[in-house]
């Protein structure tokens, strides 16, 4: 159904859809912007004078010859398959997600190095004159030194080392659930990466079924541009043989000019699209992509007829925006816990030094000798209560609100996935009508343009019926084009709103439980029956 054929001397059904030919081609009189000739002014011609037209003279009517056309020869020939290999590849927005994702799992790695110790290497030197206090008050004047080398540093007089060399020193709560959280990050950020591409390829689908548009568009132009001036040409010569009225030829003269506007709008179409699609690719937008399709024919992806109860389930299984909230809510859970167990969880310090240590002083021979071995082994453990607690409550305040807000946000997103499921749905369905509806309008619009040309091609006839003929016929093929295009639209439209899932999916029903307008009070409260229609759709998160 989706293909439109030819259909002898009008060429039927054909170019309502078919996109330009062979990649780069153009009609003869096709040269570049730049070597137009200069602009001249435009002007208006004036009627003939009452007398002339009195004396029965007539100015021979010639048709002027069509526009240079805006488009260079010159194209990149591009599929589907490949503008999606490009967006995958080169789209700025997914390449910045992806990297999100590294930096997502460069983080956990650093929070579970956190369960490592640390190693320090070096040595100290203090030098001490003139007075010191002994414990019991008693003042002595000291000059004297001290040297350490090895795992370490700081170790001075009878103290431990205070920088150990190998060192695990935090808060044990802070740790776990820590690292704990960053786990639920890196999932919080594939899932973003996830849904950054399904926009992106949506988004180059979108741009490629434009540029789509406009080459069949252009490709309407040219051919009811053509029947326009065959209909010119005809009324035309009758005008200038004295058979028919001249008011004919000018009205189909004003029509042709009428089409030769619309293929210079349909060849802008073209380049501002190309330069589009060239923006979601990355690529050079000077560069004229054109695409391969010969046909514009629908292009359904989800199975029909598929409730669309299942469909909303469906989405609500994949789309990684919900994978995404879920894990945000599995974060702030964590967070929580972690706020709550704090007070509790004790700061550890584990440290052991080995070096050389020496050194002396002037009550003490030598002054400075006595080198050996040393080696210290230190464990602390303490508990905090942050600001007489307040501090405490204040993290765990902050913990359940944010917990609130991913839990809302659960909710708002469970939403928007419902009803853009539903709204693509109508629009598959809506346009699949469309296209049947339009493809009759050209059918008979083909019979009845083709009727009134035959008959001014017999007989002289009035103009008026032909050229509206041609204005119906035309507008049903953009019609028709406009209504396929919008079709496959929807369809990857409804796609993306699914998550994308895999065929196998599509092939089997979902479950449907949950999917009603009270999913999400349940979701958010657990105590609440979905069952109740007083209760509210969207309830607030449950308390930690």
């Amino acid at each position: 159904m989706g293909r439109i054929r030819h259909d002898g001397m009008v060429l039927g059904l054909v170019a309502a859809c078919l996109i330009g030919g062979r990649p780069g081609a153009a009609h003869s009189q096709d040269v570049s912007p730049t070597r137009r000739p200069a602009a001249e002014s435009v002007a208006i011609p004036e009627a003939a004078p009452l007398g002339d037209m009195a004396k029965g003279r007539r100015d021979e009517i010639v048709r002027p010859p069509s526009p240079p056309s805006l488009l260079e020869p010159e194209v990149r020939p591009i599929d589907l398959n490949s503008a999606l290999r490009l967006a995958g590849a080169q789209n700025p927005q997914l390449l910045i997600a992806r990297q999100r994702v590294v930096e997502a799992s460069a983080l956990q790695q650093l929070a579970a190095a956190q369960f490592l110790p640390s190693l320090n290497a070096g040595g100290n030197y203090d030098l001490h004159t003139g007075n010191l206090q002994q414990s019991n008050g008693n003042i002595l004047s000291v000059n004297r030194s001290a040297l350490y080398l090895g795992a370490g540093s700081g170790a001075v007089a009878a103290g431990t080392v205070n920088v150990p060399g190998v060192v695990l020193e935090g808060n044990v709560a802070v740790a776990v659930f820590g690292y704990l959280a960053s786990r639920q990050v890196v999932a919080q950020r594939g899932f973003d990466a996830w849904a950054v591409r399904n926009q992106a390829f949506l988004q180059t689908t979108l741009a490629y079924s434009e540029l789509l548009r406009a080459e069949g568009r252009r490709a309407i132009a040219l051919q009811v541009r053509d029947e326009a001036k065959r209909v010119a040409d005809l009324t035309a010569s009758y005008a200038n043989a004295g058979q028919g009225r001249a008011a004919d030829a000018h009205r189909a003269q004003t029509e042709l000019e009428s089409r030769e506007y619309d293929v210079q709008a349909a060849e802008e179409a073209v380049l501002v699209s190309s330069a589009r699609l060239c923006f979601v690719l990355n690529v050079d937008p000077s560069i004229r992509l054109h695409p391969t399709d010969a046909f514009v024919v629908p292009h359904p992806i989800v199975p029909d007829p598929t409730p669309v109860a299942e469909l909303i389930a469906l989405g609500l299984l994949q789309r990684p925006e919900l994978k995404d909230r879920q894990a945000a809510i599995r974060e702030s859970l964590i967070m929580l816990e972690g706020a709550r167990a704090l007070p509790f969880s004790p700061t550890v310090l584990i440290g052991y030094s080995a070096g050389g240590f020496g050194g002396g002083s002037n009550l003490v021979r030598p002054v400075f000798g006595g080198f050996g071995g040393r080696s210290d082994y230190d464990v602390v453990a303490y508990w905090t209560l942050r600001n007489l607690g307040v501090g405490n409550a204040s993290l765990i305040n902050l913990a359940k609100a944010r917990l609130g807000v991913a839990k809302y946000q659960e909710i708002a997103i469970l939403d928007r996935v419902r009803a853009e499921v539903a709204e693509a749905y109508a629009k598959t369905h809506a346009r699949y009508a469309r296209i049947g509806t339009s493809q009759k309008a050209v059918a008979s619009g083909v019979k009845g343009f083709r009727e009134d040309l035959i008959r001014i091609e017999n007989t002289v006839a009035p103009a008026i019926e032909t050229v509206d003929s041609l204005r119906l016929l035309a507008r049903a093929r953009y019609a028709y084009l406009d209504a396929i295009i919008d079709y496959d639209r929807a369809q990857f439209e409804l796609y993306v709103a699914l998550g994308q899932p895999p065929a196998d999916m599509l092939a089997h029903p979902a479950p449907v439980d949950g999917v009603g307008p009270t999913a999400a009070a349940s979701a958010a409260n657990p105590g609440t029956p979905a069952s109740n229609p007083a209760a509210p759709a969207n309830g607030p998160p449950p308390g930690p």
